[in-house]
């Protein structure tokens, strides 16, 4: 079988980065399953001249590969829904997009694409009456998992050469948490997007949690904790994981036996201070934890219930013909760029410069675009007259 990935192969697009997770741990995974894979890049904005371009691409990609799997993951409205829809009605090409962060994003996001894919997937259980609400019943419940090329079991910690480590990027309040742990007395090593130590290659990623006595994970983002896939990748590397509560996460771990959790800095020094002077119990619980990701948290299970789903709701999809004939020819004269436009583009921008300064300031004046247009403008946001896009190609 064919599968066509479509998503960045660096973090954010951003090669500074290091691997994306979805590159680094899809396409392994489908390619052990016996299929035939073709990655596109679409979260690298230095490839195309705009996001016509992109899509331009995209379809001439499907025309030539004829996949029986488009697998997409969107960051925004990168793909415009015309290209979706002439994907999806033009031949036998099943589509499925991996969401993430619908805990916020399905609100200015996944309700207006979900449409527009044969199957959708979504880590977040509490998200899928919300799908089904909007109509959209193609909907698979799935999660993050570990890369089984990097499974490993984990060693004692007596052999361990750091204390605790922390692995992400130093973004929201993690600096100031880790430098209250250190304030306690805590020997904290971080790698990762602004730390001064930096990103780590995805390979090297396995070896620090193996010889780190404590992995951390923050579980926090803009809306509620989060299940992510460090709760995955750390037992399933031979790591001791200490992880912030996340909805959801008991029911792929068993708490206190498994991994460990905590709920606030007070109860992370506690417990981090316990398990550092109690390494037979931190042994026990990191064995258990590996031997329970290696049974049912692998990549290579999610992609197979992943394709299967796609394929199956591909087979049960029906359309109309004149749907079909609507949607084949893609507007890419919507994507145009006007006078009008380009002076709102620069009244968006001035100020948001004077107050941020150029680099950031183009950021949040995308940003202000995209919070109007979804809100109200609704799908249109995510198709080829969709005003941010247009704008704003270049700020992500």
């Amino acid at each position: 079988m064919k599968v066509l990935c479509v998503f960045g192969k660096y973090q954010y697009g951003d090669p500074s980065r290091g691997l994306g997770t979805e590159y680094s741990s899809f396409i392994p995974a489908i390619k052990k399953l016996g299929h035939e894979v073709t990655h596109f890049e679409s979260w690298d904005r230095s490839l195309y001249r705009d996001f016509a371009g992109l899509n331009r691409a995209l379809l001439d990609t499907v025309e030539k590969n004829r996949p029986d799997v488009l697998l997409a993951v969107q960051t925004n409205y990168e793909i415009w829904l015309e290209t979706l829809e002439a994907i999806r009605l033009s031949g036998d090409v099943a589509t499925v997009c991996w969401t993430t962060d619908d805990s916020w994003k399905y609100k200015e996001s996944s309700r207006y694409i979900g449409k527009s894919y044969h199957a959708m997937t979504t880590t977040y259980s509490s998200v899928v009456p919300s799908y089904i609400q909007d109509g959209i019943t193609n909907i698979l419940l799935s999660q993050w998992a570990a890369n089984s090329d990097f499974l490993q079991e984990p060693i004692p910690a007596s052999k361990c050469r750091y204390p605790i480590t922390f692995i992400g990027a130093a973004h929201g309040d993690r600096k100031k948490r880790v430098e209250e742990l250190r304030s306690n007395g805590l020997e904290v090593h971080c790698f990762g997007h602004g730390w001064p130590s930096g990103p780590v290659r995805a390979e090297k990623m396995p070896e620090i949690i193996r010889e780190s006595v404590i992995s951390l994970n923050f579980a926090n983002s803009k809306g509620d904790n989060q299940i992510k896939a460090r709760a995955f990748e750390v037992p399933g590397s031979g790591g001791f994981m200490l992880t912030e509560v996340s909805p959801g996460l008991e029911k792929y771990y068993d708490i206190g036996s498994e991994i460990v959790v905590f709920n606030d800095m007070k109860e992370l020094v506690q417990k981090a201070r316990y398990y550092l002077a109690n390494p037979e119990e931190r042994d026990r619980i990191a064995l258990a934890g590996y031997e329970r990701t290696r049974r049912g948290h692998t990549y290579d299970l999610r992609m197979k219930e992943v394709l299967d789903f796609a394929l199956d709701c591909r087979n049960k999809w029906v359309y109309n013909e004149s749907d079909r004939d609507s949607v084949l020819s893609v507007p890419f004269k919507k994507h145009r760029v006007n006078s009008a436009l380009r002076l709102l583009r620069s009244l968006l921008l001035l100020p948001c410069i004077l107050i941020w300064g150029p680099k950031r300031g183009r950021r949040v004046s995308r940003r202000i675009l995209y919070e109007f247009s979804w809100r109200f403008l609704g799908d249109k946001t995510y198709r080829a007259s969709g005003l941010p896009g247009r704008l704003f190609y270049n700020e992500s």
